[in-house]
């Protein structure tokens, strides 16, 4: 195991990323039933510019739930990896999906099931191997590493990039191509997740007693936040826009998960000491739940039907007492014409001896 070798911090950093999933997947449901009990009522929905869900207590539990839920990963990023915690956000998806399919009556595929499936244990392979970071325990240590080098560039070319893509690709391809505005928002949402950990630490540092209000970095850190946090909500309502639900969110989540483990290797030094077992089962277990992911939304609408199995289970779903009824049922319709032919034969026969006879 990589990061989990004894230091509390570590679990509690996973269990507040896991209470995160479980709460934000949960306002899903919450939020999504109120707005059905206002449908019920004829109030004016959401869609149509309605805003009597304001007035209903199952939205605002699941608004409280939403926020517990971004509190608790806020401050999951101060204890684990942002490369475990981060993937582990793919969880919360698991959970609205599931609870949607007990509490609202939506259907769950077998495409959907093997998906949960591969996610619980993609973040599982995750846990076991996830990555040690460099220990970093104040604005000082942050500064130093936002001073290196590879960081440096890595935030250049994500800063040139995005606007790249913003000003050149976005009026050209935005309208037809779903990656043109995903990446903006996973690229820039790398930079987000640097800025929510270095704020993690200086949390930390201010209920500890030190006056970190009088530190330049941790304001500074929050200003880039709340840029970042802003061209992320832009662009993800452009693509959503746009595109497919189904669509933009398996892409967006590769994308940024992808964004933030760079970010995190290369500002964390999270992968420097790792070994390559750690290495490969961390790389497995993220593509694992990439492919779960991606079978929990690709594959949402698509009926599951016995026309679908292999030829060879489809004979295996068969009764073989049905089997051999029917084929003795096509023996015995084999073998009905002939009996009266054998009957007109000896009629026959009899007659002409008759005939001679006479």
């Amino acid at each position: 195991m990589g990061a989990a070798g004894g230091r509390p911090g570590f679990y509690v950093g996973l269990g507040l990323a896991l209470a995160s999933s479980a709460f934000i997947g949960s306002s899903f449901i919450l939020k999504k039933k109120g707005l059905l009990r206002i449908c019920r009522r004829g109030r004016a929905r959401a869609g149509q510019g309605g805003h009597a869900y304001l007035q209903e207590w199952l939205w605002w539990a699941g608004l409280l739930c939403m926020g517990v839920g971004e509190a608790a990963n806020f401050a999951a990023y101060a204890f684990a990896p942002a490369t475990l915690v981060t993937p582990l956000g793919a969880l919360s998806v698991l959970v609205s999906a599931v609870l949607s399919s007990t509490f609202l009556n939506e259907q769950l595929n077998v495409h959907g099931k093997i998906g949960c499936l591969l996610s619980i244990l993609g973040s599982t392979v995750m846990v076991i191997h996830a990555p040690q970071e460099e220990e970093v325990s104040s604005l000082e240590s942050m500064a130093e590493k936002l001073k290196d080098p590879g960081f440096i560039v890595f935030a250049v070319c994500v800063l040139v990039s995005s606007l790249l893509l913003i000003f050149i690709a976005g009026p050209r391809y935005g309208q037809s191509n779903v990656l043109v505005y995903v990446l903006v928002c996973s690229a820039i949402g790398s930079l987000s997740v640097s800025c929510v950990k270095g704020l993690g630490i200086a949390l930390k540092e201010l209920f500890s007693g030190k006056p970190v209000l009088k530190e330049p970095l941790g304001w500074v850190l929050l200003v880039c936040l709340v840029i970042c946090i802003s061209v992320q909500i832009n662009y993800l309502n452009k693509a959503l826009d746009i595109f497919n639900t189904s669509v933009v969110t398996p892409v967006y989540y590769v994308l940024f998960t992808t964004s933030v483990m760079m970010c995190s290797a290369i500002l964390f030094k999270e992968w420097q000491h790792m070994v390559l077992d750690n290495i490969i089962g961390t790389i497995s277990g993220f593509l694992t739940i990439v492919s779960g992911i991606f079978l929990l939304h690709a594959f949402r609408d698509m009926p599951f039907t016995p026309d679908l199995l292999p030829l060879f289970l489809q004979q295996g779903r068969t009764d073989p007492r049905a089997s051999w009824r029917s084929a003795d049922r096509h023996q015995s319709c084999q073998h009905q014409p002939l009996l009266p032919s054998e009957d007109k034969s000896s009629q026959s026969t009899e007659e002409e001896e008759e005939g001679e006879n006479i």
